[in-house]
Formats: C-alpha cells, structure tokens, sequence
C-alpha cells in the first residue's frame, strides 16, 4: 500500500487540492485551490501549482516550475480553464506550463511519458503526445499541436496555432512558423527548414528499414522532387495505399490549418 502524502512544513497547499497517496510536496511550494495531484507525484521545492489543474500519476516536478498558470492571452477574462498532465512526465527546472483560454477550447493537455527540461514553456491550449522530449528552452506559444516522440531541440520555438507530427525532430534554435509532417526533421535558418527525416530516432523505436525507405521516398516526393503540394499529394496518395505511414503523414498534411513547413 502507497504511503500517505508527505508534505513539507513550509509548503502552503489549498484545503480544496485533492492529493494522492505516495505524493511528496517539497519546502516553500504552493499548491492552490482546484488542484488534483495523483499518486506518487513528487513536486520539488518552490514549485507553484495553481488550479483548475489535474496532474496523474508518477510525475516529478523539479524546483522552481510554475505549473497551471493563467495564459498569457489579452483575450482571457478569468473564464474557467483547465491543465490536464498525465502520468510519469518529469518536468525540470523553471518550467512554465500555462492553463487553456476559452477561445481556444479551454484546456492545455500534456500526455505520458515526456521529458520537458529546464526553462521550456507550455502556452495555452497546447496539446503535448507522450513520449516527447523538449530539450532546454524549447518554447511553444498558444494552440500548438505536438504528436507522441517528438524531440525539441534546445532553444526550438514553435509558432502559435503550428502542429509537428509524430516522430519529427527540431533541431537547436530552429523557429518553426509552419506545420511539420511526421517523421522530419527541421534545422536551423532563417526560420526552421526541413532537411531529411528523423531515421536515427525512427530506428531507436523499431521501425524497421522498410518503413524508413517508405518514409523517405514520401519526403522526397513533398521536398526534394520539384513538384508542387498539389502533385505531390496525388503521388502521396499512391502511395499510401501501401505504408500506414505514409498515410499518416498524407493525412497530416491535408488537415493542417497552417501552411505546410516547404
């Protein structure tokens, strides 16, 4: 059985936060009102944690994160929004990760198993998969989507409302103001280009040489052909008919609000 709630001295924690068992809340952190902290989640010293918030199981918050703050949008008028963190994410040093606006759909969700390190910030309604890494200073600003086992490289800044799919890596300092297909990989410019796909990381998660070579005649076809985004999602379609994965990456590119990153 799970021990109770350790909860240090000099910690302020609101009468409404409902605290799980196994939970560990180090000095001088406040937890607000309208907080929800799983079990087994550990909140490091001078943390700020402020509600409507929800944070599953088996998280780690290190010093100094402000978690479940109110966006930084001119249009909130203090409507209810909400933070939802799933389970086993560790979030490191000075972290910002900020509720939803009404406008945006109220909520900011952060799923599984993601690694955001030092300084990163999280705006409002944002949707984070699992899996991802956000290295240094990665900054993403309001309604970015961001797909399972992305990697943000140190310094990567993503512009509002951009989504990057699944398995897309952004390299150091790239700027990203475009959607970014699954599987690719952006470098540094001017703004964020693309430059190959994510083969390294692909390997890592057991995608055979198979489904690589797939994923690099569809990354081909969209950049390095000459055709235009019309043509290429013709030859797209072709040959999603015989790799899920290029239907995932076809079906990313046709839903986006945003341009696509060329």
């Amino acid at each position: 059985m799970m021990a109770e709630a350790s909860i240090h001295p000099s910690a302020s924690v609101d009468p409404s936060a409902r605290i799980g068992s196994g939970v560990v809340i180090g000095a001088f952190t406040v937890i607000g009102a309208d907080v929800e902290i799983g079990d087994g989640t550990r909140i490091g010293p001078h943390c700020s944690v402020h509600g409507p918030t929800k944070i599953g199981r088996d998280n780690h918050f290190h010093g100094h994160a402000a978690i479940g703050g109110e966006p930084q949008d001119k249009k909130f008028k203090g409507e209810r929004t909400e933070l939802v963190i799933g389970d086993r994410n560790t979030v490191r040093e000075f972290v910002t990760l900020n509720r939803g606006t009404g406008d945006g759909g109220g909520v900011t969700r952060i799923g599984d198993d993601n690694w955001i390190l030092a300084y990163s910030h999280v705006a409002h309604d944002c949707i984070v998969g699992s899996h991802c890494i956000f290295s240094n200073n990665a900054t993403l600003a309001g309604h970015v989507e961001i797909g399972d086992y992305v990697i943000l490289s140190g310094f990567a800044g993503i512009h509002q409302f951009c989504r990057i799919g699944a398995h897309a890596f952004v390299g150091m300092g790239a700027l990203v103001n475009g959607d970014v297909p699954p599987f690719v990989m952006v470098a540094a410019d001017e703004y964020g280009r693309p430059r190959g796909i994510n083969s390294e990381g692909l390997k890592r998660r057991g995608f055979d040489a198979e489904r690589i070579a797939a994923i690099k005649r569809a990354y081909r076809t969209l950049y390095v052909s000459g055709a235009n985004l019309a043509d290429a999602r013709v030859q797209l379609a072709e040959m999603a008919q015989s790799s899920d994965d290029i239907r995932a990456f076809l079906e990313f590119i046709e839903s986006g609000e945003r341009p696509l990153l060329r």
